[in-house]
């Protein structure tokens, strides 16, 4: 078992970060991510899509799992609004961590789905680049 990171090693985990990208999770662990997003007070948003198999159920657990509004549209567009719109108005924000874990790899949700699933993301971390805000997220493909 992994022994979880101290403090002092929670702040350093995401120096060699950009502050806005969107990458693979690679040695990255959910739990250190967690974690550091709340030592630096940014917002966490996980979403584990390992049961979804189509467009649509993708969306369903992403916006349940990051807890979108009901009147979500569920599509792409609707997505980057809840991304970015709703939590600007909100008022000054700290920063965002996002993981999508096991994103699926089926014949419903091929490769040009699953990129245009994560160009959403670049265009929300893009969104926050221009704000001078942290947006940071990571995948990993079932």
């Amino acid at each position: 078992m992994q022994t979880p990171l101290r403090s002092k090693d929670q702040e350093a985990l995401l120096r060699a970060v950009r502050p806005n990208i969107v990458q693979s999770i690679r040695a990255f662990r959910v739990h250190d991510l967690q974690e550091t997003a709340r030592t630096l007070g940014h917002h966490f948003l996980y979403a584990n899509l390992a049961h979804a198999q189509t467009k649509q159920d993708v969306l369903e657990l992403i916006a349940s799992q990051f807890t979108f509004p009901a009147h979500f549209g569920k599509n792409f567009d609707a997505l980057y609004d809840c991304l970015t719109d709703p939590l600007h108005k909100c008022g000054p924000q700290p920063g965002f961590v996002l993981v999508l874990d096991q994103i699926p790899v089926t014949p419903k949700f091929d490769k040009e789905v699953r990129e245009q699933l994560l160009d959403v993301f670049r265009e929300a971390a893009d969104y926050w680049a221009d704000r001078k805000i942290a947006f940071r997220c990571f995948y990993s493909f079932l």
